[in-house]
């Protein structure tokens, strides 16, 4: 049997709200930050079952970027140019809003630049720059740079990688802190007016005449007049009719390296592999390729099999005198769709969410954020 509420508790921590947004990852904070902007007199709480944010927030890999060639090629071939270029550019425009709202120092922003290695059994390799020069005039209008890609083969040794053919480099390219990031979003939404309950699990929600009533894992009701679900991969849960496909992302981080000379973000294979430097270590993640069937999960509890496959790929393609061990390894839920745009719709009156990011919420959620305020 729960505690009955004191009539402090609930008209300071529990009182009616305007909005409830369920999940404090970067969707719902971004999301809270554009409603203020909207309307400052909104009453806004963001309900989170973690101690802190669990999805893919701060398990991410820490990447600024907006695609690499093969995976912005892959998806020009699947879902059109013209979607592919509505994605990118979103992505470009996200990555320059987190820029304006916070310093370099504040959420570890590095403006190193990227890279795609490409072996030469890649589908297109003998139409390669004809490939690239095609996306660059594509993407011109979106960055204003007429040479957003370029080859550059020569720095594969520099950079302390191996076998692989060519390397294709994006100086616009970036990697941030994703902790860092998430807790001064934190606090810029909290110093705003918001309220964020962790620790507190939303169960089931029904709506009445005038309001939204929420019950919780803690047997705590809450009222609102708006509910917003920022809960990505774990949605379906919730709100079972969502399109939304969950999507394991494995990451491993290698202990410090002397001598390392990797510097940047690194993409392979579409995106499905992706590495870049942490100080003296090296962080490389993905693999989910080999195993969709096992990673299409919301379990964050990690495989052997991808963690040996991230193992095999660094063993393969970083220089061979390097010595090191593996000092972490976690998953974070990443949720996809079948077009890779995200989700913003009102699923019935006063109900909506905003979901989906196809593994780029870093770039994507604060231009999403803006549709929802809408």
């Amino acid at each position: 049997m729960s505690p009955t509420l004191s009539i402090w508790e609930k008209e300071s921590f529990y009182p009616a709200q305007d909005v409830v947004i369920v999940g404090a990852g970067l969707m719902g904070l971004w999301a809270a930050w554009e409603l203020l902007q909207k309307n400052n007199r909104l009453r806004i709480t963001i309900l989170e079952r973690a101690p802190a944010p669990l999805g893919a927030s701060t398990r991410n890999a820490g990447f600024a970027c907006f695609g690499s060639p093969t995976e912005l090629l892959h998806d020009a071939a699947t879902i059109g140019t013209d979607a592919m270029l509505a994605v990118a550019e979103m992505r470009y425009k996200g990555i320059q809003k987190i820029r304006q709202h916070f310093t370099e120092a504040e959420i570890g922003f590095e403006h190193c630049g990227g890279y795609e290695c490409i072996n030469m059994d890649y589908p297109h390799w003998h139409l390669l720059g004809e490939k690239i020069a095609w996306l660059n005039e594509l993407l011109y209008n979106i960055t204003g740079s007429r040479q957003i890609f370029q080859r550059c083969d020569e720095k594969l040794t520099t950079l302390g990688l191996r076998n692989f053919d060519a390397l294709i480099e994006n100086v616009t390219e970036a990697t941030l802190h994703s902790g860092k990031l998430v807790l001064a979003l934190t606090q810029k939404v909290r110093a705003a007016g918001v309220t964020i309950l962790y620790g507190m699990e939303l169960l089931h929600w029904e709506k009445n005449i005038d309001s939204i009533q929420l019950r919780t894992h803690q047997k705590i009701t809450l009222s609102t007049r708006q509910l917003l679900f920022c809960t990505n991969g774990f949605s379906r849960s919730l709100v079972p009719e969502l399109k939304v496909t969950p999507a394991r992302g494995q990451i491993i981080v290698t202990s410090p390296i002397k001598g390392l000379g990797l510097k940047g973000s690194f993409h392979f294979d579409e995106g499905f592999y992706y590495w870049r430097d942490v100080g003296e270590r090296v962080l490389i993640g993905g693999g989910r390729n080999m195993a969709f069937d096992e990673e299409t999960t919301t379990d964050l509890a990690g495989s052997n099999q991808v963690k040996k496959a991230l193992e095999s790929f660094l063993a393969k393609h970083l220089a061979e005198n390097f010595s090191y061990t593996i000092d972490y390894h976690w998953s974070g839920i990443m949720g996809f769709t079948e077009d890779k745009k995200p989700i913003v719709r009102e699923i019935s009156t006063g109900v909506f969410a905003a979901i989906a990011c196809n593994g780029m919420g870093v770039a994507l959620t604060p231009m999403v954020a803006e549709n929802v305020a809408t």
